[in-house]
C-alpha cells in the first residue's frame, strides 16, 4: 500500500461511524433505494440493517449517496425552501465572479471552473459547504475530499484518488456542470441534486422536502448569488 493510500485509510478510519440508528435512505448507483433502520460503514463496504429485521452488506463503491429520511411537513417545507425569482440564470464561467471569502483553493477552483465553463463562485460555495476546504475530509456517510464525492460518484467521474485536491475538484466541477445542464441552470435544483441526488429532485418535482437538503440549499445560497441572464436590448452584464 502506498503512503498516499495509507494516509487515506487512516483519514477514513478517523471518521467511520458506529452503527447509525436512523431511518435513512441508501441510494445505489443503479437507482435502487433501500430504507435503512441502521447502517455502518467500513473502509469499502456498508452494512445495512433493515426496518423489518435482517441485514445485508453491499460494496460502498455502489452507493450513490445516503440521504437522511427526515421529510418536513408540507407547510414547513414550503416556508423554509428558498424561493428564487422565475428568471433565466447564467451558471457559466465569467471572469471576475469570485467566492464570497478567500480560500487556499481559489486558483484550483478558478482553473477547473474555466475549463468546464461553470460559475467559479458556485464551485467555491459548494466546496465550502461540503468540506470547508479540508482535502482529507470524510463525512460520516463516506463522502470524501474537497467536494465530498461518494465512491460511486468519484468512480463515474474518473476520480481515482478522491483525496487528491486537483482530481476531486475536477470531478466535483464536472458533476455541477452535468447538474446545471440537466436542470436548466435552476440554482436551487442544481444544489438540491448535488446534496440529495437527481432522482430525489425528479421525484419531488423540485427541492426535496428533506430537512438536510433544504438547509444545504439555503446555506450555499447565503454565500453565492447566481447570475441572471440579461434581458432586453442593450442589456449588459448580469448578476444579482
Amino acid at each position: 500500500m502506498t503512503a498516499r493510500a495509507l494516509l487515506g485509510a487512516a483519514a477514513l478510519a478517523l471518521f467511520l461511524p458506529a452503527a447509525r440508528a436512523a431511518a435513512d435512505l441508501v441510494v445505489f448507483e443503479d437507482g435502487r433505494v433501500v430504507k435503512a433502520a441502521t447502517w455502518r460503514l467500513t473502509e469499502d463496504a456498508i452494512e445495512i440493517g433493515l426496518p423489518g429485521g435482517g441485514a445485508f452488506t453491499a460494496d460502498l463503491s455502489r452507493v450513490d449517496r445516503i440521504v437522511e429520511d427526515e421529510v418536513l411537513p408540507a407547510e414547513e417545507a414550503a416556508r423554509e425552501t428558498p424561493k428564487l425569482p422565475e428568471v433565466a440564470y447564467d451558471l457559466s464561467y465569467r471572469s471576475g465572479r469570485r467566492a464570497a471569502s478567500a480560500s487556499p483553493w481559489d486558483a484550483l477552483v478558478e482553473r477547473e471552473a474555466r475549463r468546464q465553463n461553470i460559475d467559479a463562485a458556485l464551485v467555491a460555495a459548494v466546496l465550502k459547504a461540503e468540506s470547508n476546504g479540508n482535502p482529507r475530509s470524510v463525512s460520516r456517510k463516506g463522502a470524501r475530499g474537497l467536494m465530498q464525492l461518494m465512491p460511486a460518484t468519484a468512480r463515474r467521474l474518473s476520480v481515482l484518488q478522491p483525496f487528491d485536491p486537483e482530481q476531486n475538484v475536477r470531478g466535483g466541477v464536472r458533476y455541477l456542470k452535468e447538474l446545471a445542464e440537466r436542470f436548466g441552470n435552476r440554482p436551487e435544483l442544481v444544489l438540491a441534486a448535488y446534496n440529495a441526488g437527481e432522482a430525489a429532485v425528479d421525484s419531488y418535482g423540485g427541492v426535496p422536502p428533506y430537512r438536510e437538503t433544504i438547509g444545504y440549499v439555503r446555506r450555499v445560497l447565503s454565500w453565492w448569488s447566481p447570475a441572471i441572464v440579461p434581458q432586453g436590448p442593450g442589456a449588459a452584464g448580469s448578476g444579482r
